[in-house]
């Protein structure tokens, strides 16, 4: 399969023109759900639903994800509920990812993160999700368990020369891109799978439902 060109964007890309954003060559979206668990209504990213329908009208396929705050596999079971809740009247024709990279989490043992990291996953999974996670090398190499994680998708943020590891799914290539219809940078990414296939196949991610999520 041939890679696919993606950006992932959150509300701090602000009002995003997704008609543009296609026609500059990106083939797919990941779009940032929220933050947390303590509070939803302010911790939902403000753009979420506006990104989702914008995207889903100008014909582009998304994915989800979540920035995690979790420090124990609870706080993490109550992100993936926050997050489930958000989602479940979506269709997501790419996978939908837990990020975790925060300071606050950087003091937990290897055993403790990847704990966290597979008690999100897990729940959103046996949801009816493809699931991936969100890291860089740094913790793949200091902080995560990769050989207990590694059936689940890698999405790897690494901004240099692009990375061999069979189980990386998508490729966070740069936090300085810039793509018609953004005003400001944005990550890309490269995708190595073709995931609308793999999930529609397999009845995943909301895609079995006959309407695009209408809020």
């Amino acid at each position: 399969m041939k890679a696919v060109k993606g950006i992932d964007v959150s509300h701090h890309q602000g009002e995003i023109d997704f008609s543009k954003v296609k026609a500059d060559g990106v083939e797919f979206v990941m779009l940032r759900v929220g933050y947390g668990w303590e509070n939803p209504e302010v911790q939902t990213d403000k753009m979420f639903y506006r990104n989702y329908q914008n995207a889903v009208k100008a014909g582009l396929p998304c994915g989800a994800y979540h920035y995690s705050y979790a420090r124990s596999t609870r706080e993490a079971e109550i992100e993936a509920d926050f997050f489930l809740k958000i989602i479940k009247s979506g269709q997501f024709a790419y996978p939908v990812a837990f990020d975790m990279e925060d300071k606050t989490q950087m003091n937990l043992s290897r055993k403790a993160l990847t704990d966290i990291v597979i008690a999100f996953c897990d729940k959103v999974e046996k949801a009816g999700y493809y699931v991936c996670f969100y890291t860089n090398p740094d913790w793949m190499k200091n902080r995560l368990d990769m050989e207990r994680l590694k059936r689940f998708d890698l999405w790897l943020a690494r901004y240099a020369a692009e990375p061999e590891y069979d189980s990386m799914g998508m490729w966070q290539c740069s936090s300085t891109g810039k793509v018609n219809g953004i005003k400001t940078n944005v990550d890309m990414d490269i995708a190595y799978k073709d995931y609308p296939r793999i999930i529609k196949k397999a009845g995943l991610n909301g895609l079995q439902k006959e309407q695009p999520w209408k809020c």
